[in-house]
C-alpha cells in the first residue's frame, strides 16, 4: 500500500500516515516494497510466533495434529474464536497430501460457516450464540451455507448432541470439514480441532474412523490443556 492509501484508510493526513509508516519500517514491522509503497516486514513473523506461543497449549497439541495428518493424510487445523471471528492458530499437512486446502495460520473465518466455526459456537449459551450471529451480516459462501439465525441455532443444538460438527461445502464448494471441541478445566470450549478434506477424496466408509480419531484427539487435547492450566 502507498502512504496515500494508508492515509485515506485511516482518515489522517498523508504526512501523519508517513510518520506512522516510517516508525513501523524502523522497527521492521513494515518494509518499503521494491515497486513502491509498503509491505509487511519480517518482524511480523516473530510477532506471529509469539502470539501462537502466548496461547500456551498450541505446542502441546501439535503432536496430536501430526498423528492425525500421518494417519489420514489430510489437513488438520487448530482454531479459536476471537469475538465474532474464527482464527486458525495452527495447521498441519501430510507430506503425502497431493491436494491441499489453503488455511494458513492467522486465517480468519466467518462464524456461521464450516465445522470449525460451528463447533466453537455450539457449547455457548443460546442467547450468547444468537447475539454473536445477529451482530453482523452473515455471508453466504455457497448454497450449503446457513445464514438464517434460527436454523443456525438448531444446527448448533444438533452439534452439541452428537459431540462434533461436520460440514459439506459450506465455505469451499468441494470441501468437507469435521471438527471436535477442546474444553478447558471448567468445561468451556476454548478451541476446535478439525480435519479439512476434499469431499470426493474421502469416501463415506472412511469417515466414521476419522470422526472417532478426531474426537479422541480432542479429548486428549482437553486433558493436556487441563494439565497445563492447573
Amino acid at each position: 500500500m502507498s502512504a496515500t492509501e494508508v492515509a485515506s484508510t485511516l482518515g489522517v493526513a498523508r504526512s501523519t500516515a508517513y510518520r506512522y509508516l516510517q516508525s513501523l519500517v524502523t522497527s521492521a514491522f513494515l518494509e518499503e516494497a521494491p515497486g513502491g509503497g509498503f509491505r509487511l516486514g519480517l518482524q511480523v513473523l516473530a510477532l506471529a510466533r509469539l502470539t501462537r506461543k502466548g496461547y500456551g497449549f498450541s505446542g502441546a497439541i501439535l503432536p496430536l495434529m501430526k498423528k492425525l495428518t500421518q494417519r489420514f493424510h489430510q489437513t488438520v487445523l487448530l482454531t479459536r474464536r476471537v469475538g465474532d471471528i474464527i482464527v486458525c492458530v495452527e495447521r498441519e499437512e501430510s507430506t503425502g497430501q497431493y491436494i491441499r486446502l489453503s488455511y494458513e495460520r492467522g486465517t480468519t473465518l466467518d462464524i456461521n460457516a464450516g465445522a470449525s466455526a460451528l463447533v466453537l459456537l455450539a457449547w455457548l449459551p443460546e442467547d450468547e450464540a444468537r447475539s454473536l450471529l445477529t451482530s453482523r451480516e452473515l455471508r453466504k459462501f455457497s448454497p450449503n451455507t446457513l445464514t438464517d439465525v434460527d436454523l443456525l441455532i438448531e444446527r448448533l443444538a444438533q452439534i452439541r448432541t452428537q459431540g462434533y460438527a461436520i460440514s459439506y461445502g459450506e465455505v469451499d464448494a468441494d470441501a468437507l470439514g469435521i471438527a471436535a471441541p477442546i474444553f478447558d478445566e471448567s468445561g468451556t470450549v476454548v478451541a476446535a480441532l478439525s480435519i479439512v478434506a476434499i469431499e470426493r477424496r474421502l469416501p463415506e466408509s472412511a469417515r466414521p474412523e476419522l470422526i472417532e480419531a478426531l474426537e479422541s484427539a480432542a479429548t486428549e487435547a482437553s486433558r493436556t490443556l487441563a494439565v497445563i492450566m492447573s
